[in-house]
């Protein structure tokens, strides 16, 4: 069984579109996948209706969480303590949308690997990296007129479409990521690595799913396994780092407790990892520029001995 683990934080409006999109109607080849999906709502002062999150299917069940912590870290593991499934499907920032096939090839992922670490890229819907574009004034609603137009919920991978920028700079699959906004790994093997740690108290848990990322990837057994093909797309809500612009940027907010934490600076892992699924035609585009980024960046970090 798969339990999919999903964080809100007051996001009426982008979590309607992200549950649909973890739907069995939307995610495709699930008929033989038994699945729950977790929906948490972390002490929103707008908080999510649990019947319009039920209404998604009978997979579906809301929780509450009340709480003072701006950190979702605690939540989410007790979250994945509790989720009834081997496997889990963790995605910490309920802001994004998946692609279609994501159940379905992490499924095949955790039959085909021994205790894989299945991985996901990110990408911004908007033109460019909502960091940027938030100066030139896209918003929710700018959003919501790219998300009609691209008739996204009969065809998830439209998607890439409307998506300008990869989340961050890793690049997306043939880089070297810093994270993933949705990571699938087995309920025995994330409760063994500690899950998040909750020692991060930042805003919005700050480096956490980073730190958890770099820390699955450093695992001395399992293998690595990125969805070539398969994303998360990233809707504006006004987050505290995704949509700040680069002058307000939270960062060294969160490395500063990152290094109180590790007693080191953030650091990614340079692992290269198996590659599991193929390329719809809508991500062709940012599937070049991925692999020039990425053929790259290997290029120079073998010559310099660091991979």
């Amino acid at each position: 069984m798969l339990s999919v683990v999903v964080n809100f934080y007051n996001n009426r409006r982008e979590a309607m579109n992200t549950l649909h999109s973890l739907t069995r109607a939307y995610q495709r080849d699930t008929g033989a996948i038994e699945f729950e999906v977790i929906a948490l709502d972390h002490g929103s002062s707008q908080p999510l209706e649990e019947a319009d999150v039920c209404a998604f299917g009978p997979e579906f069940q809301y929780r509450f969480i009340e709480t003072k912590s701006v950190s979702p870290a605690a939540a989410i593991n007790a979250a994945c303590r509790e989720a009834r499934g081997d496997h889990l499907l963790v995605i910490i920032d309920g802001a994004h949308i998946l692609s279609p096939g994501i159940y379905a090839l992490a499924q095949r992922a955790f039959v085909q690997f021994a205790a894989p670490f299945v991985a996901s890229v990110s990408f911004h819907l908007g033109p460019k990296q909502q960091n940027e574009s938030v100066v030139e004034g896209y918003n929710q609603q700018v959003e919501d007129g790219l998300l009609a137009r691209s008739a996204w919920r009969d065809n998830g991978y439209r998607l890439y479409t409307i998506a300008g920028a990869f989340a961050d700079p890793g690049m997306g699959w043939f880089g070297c990521a810093f994270e993933a906004g949705c990571f699938g790994i087995s309920k025995d093997e994330y409760l063994a690595l500690g899950g998040f740690d909750e020692r991060f108290v930042a805003r919005g848990g700050g480096l956490v799913a980073l730190d958890f990322f770099q820390r699955a990837l450093a695992r001395e057994h399992g293998d690595y396994v990125m969805l070539l093909g398969e994303g998360s797309f990233h809707q504006f809500h006004g987050g505290v780092a995704s949509n700040a612009t680069k002058a307000a940027h939270p960062w060294k907010e969160f490395h500063d407790e990152y290094v109180r934490i590790r007693g080191k600076p953030f650091a990614r892992v340079p692992r290269r990892p198996f590659y599991f699924g193929t390329l719809p035609n809508e991500a062709l585009a940012a599937t070049r520029i991925s692999a020039e980024h990425g053929l790259a960046l290997w290029q120079k970090a073998v010559a310099a001995g660091e991979a």
